[in-house]
């Protein structure tokens, strides 16, 4: 006898496809603001916003009440801090023990940084925006109660290089948390090499020139300026090279063979 068998195509075993780009950045996006550390972090920024753009307008003279004026320093507060959010989400894998069942989900760990970079862009763009509006609320209420302009300009190109601005602290601090993998760490040296340098530099004259290629901090002050000329953004190529790529590309090789346990 012979017993012919047909398989229907729901009782055909499906290979499940690999997540994408978008769906593994949303899943980092995720585990970057529902934690309680990247709850409070993100608290301490809404904060620093409020505190400062607040500070300008009871103590700020009336020609610094402006539009333009609260959303620039409203970028000093997220430059500091945001930062360590993007060594958090790099570094809380390891600290927490999450990489094991990270890289099992997803064994394409390159695949996982980038989503990592994507996430931390996402929040820099969102933090932007909340920056926006409450330099918006702030220039309304000044120009209602004081004797502030009301002036509703912003500089040529200041919202892309804020972007710029804040994106590239981030960005260094993810690479920054892909070296040491270690959050006191990261944080410490993120903070401490590029004042260092800073403090070299200044000690010694002949390293004043080169210092304005590869110092960071220096490198990306004139974003939040008036205009940044070529040369100003040469010299944060320059700098993006040495406290992002290179780290970064040091980072990748140390994930990408370190051992899980």
């Amino acid at each position: 006898m012979t017993t012919t068998m047909t398989t229907s195509r729901s009782d055909r075993v499906h290979t499940p496809a690999a997540p994408s780009l978008a769906r593994l950045t949303g899943v980092e996006l995720r585990k970057m603001t529902d934690t309680r550390a990247g709850v409070a972090l993100l608290s301490i920024v809404l904060l620093s916003i409020v505190g400062l753009t607040v500070a300008l307008l009871i103590a700020g003279e009336p020609a610094d009440r402006s539009f333009d004026d609260f959303f620039q320093v409203a970028q000093l507060g997220v430059g500091i801090l945001l930062p360590v959010l993007g060594i958090l989400a790099v570094t809380s894998e390891w600290s927490q023990r999450t990489a094991l069942t990270t890289f099992a989900l997803e064994p394409r760990r390159p695949l996982i940084v980038a989503a990592k970079v994507a996430a931390v862009a996402v929040l820099v763009v969102a933090v932007t925006v909340v920056c926006l509006a409450l330099a918006a609320l702030l220039n309304v209420v000044a120009s209602m109660t004081t004797d502030a302009s009301g002036s509703w300009s912003l500089g040529s190109g200041l919202l892309g290089r804020a972007v710029v601005f804040q994106l590239a602290g981030v960005l260094v601090g993810v690479a920054f948390g892909l070296v040491f993998l270690s959050s006191p760490l990261a944080i410490v040296l993120y903070y401490l090499l590029p004042t260092l340098w800073s403090i070299l530099t200044g000690l010694i004259s002949s390293l004043e020139e080169p210092a304005r290629w590869l110092d960071f901090s220096s490198a990306t002050e004139p974003l939040l300026e008036e205009t940044m000329a070529a040369r100003d953004w040469a010299q944060l190529g320059t700098s993006m090279l040495v406290w992002f790529v290179l780290p970064l590309l040091i980072g990748l090789w140390r994930v990408t063979r370190s051992e899980l346990k």
